[in-house]
C-alpha cells in the first residue's frame, strides 16, 4: 500500500511539471504575449455632442459631461482644434494664437449651421482647457454654439433640445428677421423681434465684416460700420448703395462688445430703420418701390 501511494505521488509531481513545461505554441512566458498598453494622453473633448452646463472660458475633466443633443442642453460643440504642443501657456485674450482659434471656430460654426451664425439667435464662444489641464498636457479649443434669447444687450442662454445643424439653411425661429425698433432721441436701444406680418419697422439685413482694426470709440471709428451697413441694406432690400440710401432707410449697427472684439470677432449685425413709417411686409428685394425716399 505505502508502495502504491508512492508511485501515485511520483506520476502526479511528474503531471504537474509537465503542465509547468512549454506546450505547443507557448514558450512559458506569461506576460510578453498581452499587447502593450497605450501611452497616456491628455483629455480632449469630442465634437459634434451637448453639454447641459453653459461654461465661461475654461472646461475641467470634471465638468465634461456631453449628453446627446436631443437632451435638453445649452452648449453644443461644432468643432474641436488644437494649439501648437510646444506653447507652454494658454493663450490669452486678444493673443494671435486665440484669434486664429476664434477665426477657425467661426467658420466652422457657420459651415455647422448653413448660414453666418450671426444671422440667427445664436452665440458662438471658444472653450479652452483650465491650467491643471493645459499643465498635463491638454492643448485643444472647442468651438461651442449656445442659443440665446435675443441678440441684444440682455440676452439669456436657453435651454434646447435638438442639434443646431443645418438650422439657418432655410426659415428657421432661430433666425433674424423683422423687428420693433424701441427708440428714444433718435437712437434705437432696443430691437424686439416680430412676425414681418405685423406692424413694424426694422428688418434684420445681414452681417458686415468689419476690418482689423481697434475697436470704435470715437464718432469717427464708426463711420465705416454705418457705411458697411448700408452697403449689406442696399445689396438686401435691393436698391442702390448711393447718397439717397440714407433717405431711404436709416441703418441700426450692432457690433460685438469689446471682449469678443478682442479675440477676432468682426461680424457686425446690420438692420434698417424706418424712423418715419411701419411695414407689413418683409423688404427684402422690395427695391425702390418697397424702400422709397422719405420725404421727412
Amino acid at each position: 500500500m505505502r508502495r502504491v501511494i508512492g508511485s501515485l505521488a511520483t506520476v502526479v509531481v511528474a503531471v504537474l511539471l509537465a503542465g509547468c513545461a512549454a506546450a505547443s505554441g507557448l514558450d512559458g512566458d506569461l506576460t510578453d504575449d498581452w499587447a502593450a498598453l497605450p501611452a497616456a494622453a491628455p483629455f480632449t473633448p469630442a465634437a459634434e455632442v451637448c453639454q447641459v452646463a453653459d461654461f465661461a472660458g475654461t472646461v475641467t475633466l470634471a465638468d465634461y459631461r456631453p449628453v446627446d443633443c436631443a437632451v435638453p442642453h445649452r452648449v453644443e460643440t461644432v468643432h474641436v482644434g488644437t494649439f501648437p504642443a510646444a506653447r507652454p501657456t494658454p493663450p490669452t485674450n486678444g493673443s494671435a494664437e486665440l484669434r486664429g482659434a476664434f477665426a477657425e471656430c467661426d467658420t466652422r460654426a457657420s459651415g455647422y449651421v448653413g448660414d453666418d451664425w450671426r444671422a440667427g439667435r445664436l452665440r458662438l464662444a471658444v472653450a479652452l482647457p483650465s491650467r491643471p489641464g493645459w499643465t498635463a498636457g491638454s492643448r485643444w479649443y472647442r468651438c461651442d454654439l449656445t442659443e440665446l434669447s435675443t441678440v441684444e444687450a440682455s440676452a439669456t442662454v436657453l435651454v434646447r433640445t435638438g442639434s443646431l445643424r443645418g438650422t439657418l439653411k432655410g426659415a428657421s425661429p432661430l433666425r433674424l428677421g423683422c423687428q420693433q425698433a424701441r427708440a428714444a432721441g433718435g437712437r434705437v436701444e432696443r430691437l424686439l423681434p416680430v412676425p414681418c406680418g405685423t406692424r413694424h419697422d426694422a428688418e434684420f439685413v445681414g452681417v458686415w465684416r468689419a476690418p482689423d482694426r481697434p475697436y470704435p470709440v470715437r464718432q469717427e471709428d464708426w463711420l465705416p460700420l454705418y457705411a458697411g451697413c448700408n452697403t449689406a441694406l442696399a445689396r438686401y432690400a435691393g436698391v442702390p448703395d448711393d447718397v439717397q440710401l440714407r433717405i431711404r432707410s436709416a441703418v441700426v449697427v450692432r457690433p460685438p462688445g469689446p471682449g469678443r472684439w478682442a479675440v477676432g470677432d468682426r461680424g457686425v449685425r446690420c438692420y434698417l430703420w424706418l424712423s418715419d413709417r411701419t411695414v407689413t411686409a418683409s423688404l427684402k428685394g422690395a427695391g425702390p418701390a418697397g424702400l422709397p425716399l422719405r420725404t421727412r
